[in-house]
């Protein structure tokens, strides 16, 4: 392993694995930009083109809807080839996507439907890259034993710019307008670019198994019976989407909920997310000590219940501005914490019962199954927002909330006191 001295002591394994610390600097300022355009998209609808629910659905939706469309032959083509070079032309691809919004602004030109355009076109390249890192950290990281505590370095920084990055986002809109902040995050894809051009890791071409050639819907198909068949993926398939579809309709509404019905300047809307988003740090870095101390099911149960519950306090902000800015602290910081402690215990669970040859297509038919609630969610809340208002959508997501932890708690996973037999 490239970087990697066995003989070290195994708590600092990590550490001297330079490549995978490559990866992880370049996705870490990734993330960090792609924060920013996270409240900054929604917020440039709303400012220019006074978007209301409808509009925000429609640009939810594309964003993930491509994870639907295509994340399922992406898998095929990345399970086909190596990895690095996919990742690489995916982020050339939303760098210069991105860097079109504020050029756009200055010029006059933005308009609303070029907008949704390339939050589509963006989405798609996401995709790719998506479905390619997840299969490639194992490639940097070959010890199982070691998957846990990358996923977790992993979890911590996307926790990490989840908090940072929509305070960031808000000072940027304020002092830049909101178009001009996504500037930032095409900067933060030139450097994950960088990161990923250093790595030395050398990654063999696969090979088809046992010289057959290969066939796209044979293949497809093969992953979706792997997830499909396997008792654990299957049930982090379905609450992971269930998930998506309830946090992405809640965030959705969150923005016109603050902004209008509880009168936040988007500085204090983006400072909500940011220090809620602290929960989120907070539970990828002990998480290791948590699967240690509960075990993988227990984990699992109390963290994807603890997101729920975040979820549902969303609605019952209200009154005074201090008490509703201190209720929508304390949902943000659960659902983060939550959601961030449950998300290292699946990540490393998928990749430790799934094979090596089958990680992309595995990856594939997740984010396809995942992001397609992600992508019904945003409809559902522009749909319910608009037809009954957005209070009460929020109500009804978060009766869905409720649901949901009734039904972790009856899931197999959470009888599983320490991660399977790896995959052969």
């Amino acid at each position: 392993m490239t970087g990697l001295d066995k003989a070290a002591p195994r708590r600092s394994a990590l550490w001297r694995n330079t490549d995978f610390l490559k990866f992880w600097f370049g996705e870490t300022v990734s993330l960090f930009g792609s924060q920013v355009t996270t409240l900054a998209l929604p917020l440039t609808a709303v400012t220019a083109f006074a978007a209301g629910p409808s509009q925000l659905g429609l640009l939810g939706f594309v964003t993930w809807f491509p994870y639907v469309l295509f994340a399922l032959p992406f898998g095929v083509w990345v399970d086909r080839s190596r990895h690095r070079p996919m990742m690489i032309a995916s982020n050339v691809v939303r760098m210069v996507l991105i860097g079109l919004v504020p050029l756009l602004a200055a010029l006059g030109r933005l308009e609303f439907v070029p907008l949704v355009l390339i939050t589509a076109a963006v989405g798609t390249a996401s995709v790719l890259f998506d479905v390619g890192w997840m299969s490639y950290v194992p490639t940097l990281v070959r010890d199982r034993d070691f998957l846990v505590e990358a996923n977790g370095k992993l979890g911590a920084t996307s926790a990490a710019a989840t908090a940072a990055g929509p305070g960031l986002g808000g000072v940027l809109v304020t002092a830049l307008t909101a178009p001009i902040a996504m500037a930032v995050d095409a900067v933060s894809y030139l450097a994950s670019v960088v990161s990923l051009l250093l790595i030395k890791t050398r990654e063999p071409k696969p090979e088809p198994k046992d010289g057959a050639p290969r066939r796209l819907l044979s293949e497809l198909g093969e992953g979706l019976r792997w997830v499909v068949g396997n008792r654990y993926l299957w049930q982090i398939a379905l609450f992971g989407g269930l998930c998506n579809f309830l946090s992405n309709a809640t965030n959705t509404l969150y923005l016109l909920y603050a902004l209008h019905d509880n009168g936040l300047p988007p500085g204090l809307i983006g400072l909500v997310l940011s220090i809620g988003a602290v929960g989120g740090v907070i539970g990828a870095s002990v998480s290791g000590k948590v699967l240690r101390r509960l075990g993988v099911g227990r984990t699992y149960a109390v963290f994807m219940s603890t997101t729920f519950l975040g979820l549902l306090l969303v609605p019952v902000a209200g009154g005074p501005r201090p008490v509703a800015l201190g209720v929508f602290f304390v949902a943000y910081f659960l659902a983060y914490l939550g959601v961030s402690v449950a998300n290292v215990v699946v990540s490393s669970l998928r990749q430790i019962v799934t094979p090596h040859a089958l990680l992309g297509r595995m990856n594939a038919a997740m984010r396809t199954l995942l992001y397609a609630g992600a992508a019904l969610g945003t409809a559902a809340a522009g749909l319910l927002g608009e037809q009954l208002g957005v209070r009460t959508a929020l109500w009804l997501f978060a009766a869905g909330s409720v649901a949901m932890i009734v039904a972790v708690a009856l899931s197999s996973i959470t009888r599983l006191r320490e991660m399977p037999a790896a995959a052969a």
